[in-house]
């Protein structure tokens, strides 16, 4: 059951900080790419809210070094008041290699040595790992290096970390290892297939399921007069995550939208945008495409989506990609939405 209502910074209006805390948005997360980066509008939203959680939905691990991401949530924690959730992932190739200059290697194992050393930072050791991917202190150099423990002593020693994944091993991995799983592209009619991938890494660590693990799925959010209209303010977005949003061969986001069952309608919109034709990209992706990872529609078809397929998966937490005028609406939605399935349950 969806418990809590969240919100995307990604509109970067300035005005939605407050406008979203007043109508019981729970948390705020941020994202990441080769744009904005990930912290800096958290830090705008905690100056602006009293009571939202911020969340990194993800930072991407290439862009620093995972002293740094932690040191980046301990500062954000500590300025909010114990507020910060830090979700990382590793990205696809493209922008790991073309904008930051790192290898695309070894995404799993990567992974667990970046969550280890935030681990150990937030838990004040002092950090000394000798993996395949970080060598703390490292080999070479002047070696003058030294483990290091973090100055800052007045923050919480386990802020939650969650992994961002759309692959099977990765969401696996998310269930092993992290205290939360930020999906993309979710769809609820998916939910036995996250669910067995979840359970494989559950299975793997001690104790089993934690009690608090949340899931939290980005859903782009559009009203309108009909679906039709809502859900055209959305296909060309759709449409880029699967054909331009990743290498051709490794597209996470192809691939978790092939995976439901539209594999055909995919490999349209790739050949649409090899040929450059923007419109087709968008034409290309059918009405039930969107339905299947978005909310779309007038408010009351929203509200039937959320009480007969959102509630009943696993996701625990829906951030919300929508627009400033759109929050009241949305709020209102799932508070009634929430309050029938709730009924229903008792």
């Amino acid at each position: 059951m969806i418990e809590k209502l969240a919100c995307s910074t990604y509109m970067q209006d300035p005005a939605m900080a407050e406008v979203a805390e007043a109508h019981g948005y729970e948390s705020a997360w941020s994202s990441e790419s080769y744009a904005t980066d990930a912290f800096t509008p958290l830090a705008w939203w905690g100056a602006k809210t009293e009571r939202m959680r911020l969340g990194t939905g993800v930072a991407q691990m290439a862009a620093r070094a995972p002293t740094a991401t932690a040191m980046a949530a301990m500062t954000l924690d500590r300025l909010s008041g114990g507020r910060a959730v830090v979700g990382i992932g590793v990205s696809g190739p493209q922008v790991v290699e073309g904008w930051y200059g790192v290898p695309f290697e070894r995404p799993l194992g990567w992974t667990r040595e970046y969550m280890a050393i935030m681990r150990d930072t937030f838990a004040r050791e002092r950090v000394a790992y000798d993996g395949k991917t970080y060598k703390l202190p490292v080999d070479g150099g002047t070696r003058l290096g030294r483990s290091i423990r973090t100055g800052l002593r007045d923050v919480r020693t386990d802020i939650p970390i969650y992994l961002g994944a759309e692959g099977p091993k990765n969401i696996s991995l998310a269930g092993e290892i992290a205290d939360g799983w930020l999906p993309t592209n979710f769809s609820p009619e998916m939910d036995a297939w996250y669910r067995e991938r979840l359970d494989i890494g559950f299975a793997r660590r001690p104790g089993g399921r934690p009690e608090n693990f949340e899931v939290a799925p980005g859903v782009a959010v559009a009203f309108g007069p009909d679906v039709e209209t809502a859900a055209d303010r959305l296909r060309p977005t759709l449409a880029f995550h699967v054909a331009a949003n990743g290498a051709e061969g490794m597209n996470f986001h192809y691939n978790s939208v092939a995976r439901q069952g539209f594999d055909e309608v995919c490999r349209e919109i790739v050949a649409r945008f090899k040929e450059r034709d923007r419109e087709g990209m968008a034409a290309a992706v059918p009405t039930e495409m969107v339905e299947a990872v978005a909310l779309v529609g007038q408010p009351e078809k929203v509200q039937r989506d959320l009480e007969t397929r959102w509630h009943h998966c696993v996701a625990t937490t829906l951030i919300a990609r929508t627009s400033i005028e759109s929050l009241p609406v949305l709020a209102e939605v799932w508070a009634a939405s929430l309050k029938t399935v709730q009924g229903s349950a008792a």
